[in-house]
């Protein structure tokens, strides 16, 4: 019997957790697939589209013939108000700009809301594909911040919590004396031995306890009896989950609907953790400050135009979902790869916003509630 349980409580482990770990890993698959079908769909439009020649590409031309024909290099180069008329596609291959690649960091910069501006549909057709990509992406992107920030925040309180256990424990080694130590010790075994076992004990330990057992005529001591307590009690002290599986397995019905509501319960428990987070805003600053830091010292080795400062405010402007634009990348390919240090980034950011909400929240409220009470009219006593 032990060799077949074995085998079947690995297996229900192994279903505990997949079903466990199924609704993190939907999020992000679907994720995935939508970034994909969005860089094949962008690529496919805004790459194979003809470049026309438009009215202002050739006023364009004709100014740029004239000063290069009438006026000095010194005349040429103060005429900069011409070249902030230039479209930037005008000089770009959509093959090379709307690549897969490419296209796949644009759909990124559009469900993150990042929008570097650098990158932007010039058609009609693309133009309404994207926002129509945007509308069902935006909401997915912030389903997947708040189901990894559910983790994030989890893996933050216990870490601080045990910090804080760690750090009482060296704060009361400190303060204790060997005497008082001592004391507190006896103490807290004189109050142990006055606690009451309130849980029942076995069949087995009410017997080896009992010394005048043996004393006691024969038919206590008789084998069948002992025997038969014996088995009464495996029965009692077996464990339900046996029970469970045997009618799982008799009944998969049971099983396969008990599993079904489990994962149903699980959806229903995304942003519970992060609601319950509960850390100092210092520490996530610097868990921010630590996380861009990392980033803006790796950043520069491929992006030879960056130094680590600029690096780091290109981070910062990412993560923040700001995206101005005025820093943009030569190799969006490297960046990329880079996809999973923004979307981690985008959710510690947003954990601390979170908590910089809540900080507020408590803030307004101290301020309205000390307001109220200092308008609040005083009580009058008036004589009988």
């Amino acid at each position: 019997m032990a060799t077949t349980s074995q085998p079947l409580r690995g297996k229900t482990t192994c279903k505990k957790i997949f079903w466990a770990v199924f609704p993190h890993a939907c999020f992000i698959l679907s994720l995935v697939i939508y970034a994909f079908l969005g860089a094949l769909m962008f690529s496919h439009i805004e790459g194979t589209r003809e470049v026309t020649v438009s009215e202002e590409y050739r006023t364009f031309l004709q100014n740029l013939t004239f000063l290069a024909r009438n006026c000095s290099f010194s005349c040429f180069l103060n005429e900069g108000f011409l070249f902030s008329t230039a479209d930037p596609v005008w000089f770009i291959n959509p093959e090379d700009r709307w690549s897969f690649f490419g296209s796949l960091f644009f759909c990124c910069t559009v469900f993150t809301t990042v929008g570097y501006g650098n990158t932007y549909p010039v058609t009609w057709t693309g133009k309404c594909l994207c926002m129509l990509y945007a509308l069902f992406g935006i909401p997915l992107m912030f389903l997947v911040l708040t189901d990894m920030g559910d983790i994030l925040a989890t893996v933050l309180s216990k870490s601080y919590n045990e910090f804080r256990k760690v750090q009482t424990k060296i704060l009361a080694s400190k303060l204790c004396s060997g005497s008082t130590c001592s004391k507190r010790n006896e103490l807290k075994s004189r109050a142990q031995s006055k606690i009451v076992i309130n849980e029942p004990l076995t069949i087995m330990e009410v017997l080896k306890s009992q010394s005048g057992m043996k004393q006691r005529p024969v038919k206590y001591r008789n084998v069948e009896l002992f025997e038969m307590l014996i088995a009464r009690e495996n029965e009692n002290t077996q464990p339900a989950r046996n029970k469970s599986m045997e009618r799982w397995s008799s009944c998969p019905e049971l099983a396969r609907e008990k599993t079904v509501s489990r994962v149903i319960k699980n959806f229903d428990k995304i942003g519970k953790e992060l609601e319950k987070l509960d850390v100092p805003i210092v520490l996530m600053v610097l868990v921010i400050f630590v996380y861009i830091s990392c980033a803006a010292a790796i950043l520069p080795k491929w992006e030879k135009n960056m130094d680590f400062q600029e690096a780091f405010y290109f981070c910062f402007i990412t993560l923040t979902t700001i995206g101005f634009g005025d820093t943009k990348l030569e190799h969006p390919k490297f960046f990329l790869f880079f996809s999973l240090y923004i979307i981690i980034g985008m959710e510690i950011v947003f954990i601390a916003f979170k908590l910089g909400q809540d900080r507020l929240i408590v803030l307004y409220k101290k301020v309205i509630s000390f307001c109220a009470e200092k308008n609040m009219p005083s009580k009058k006593i008036y004589p009988k």
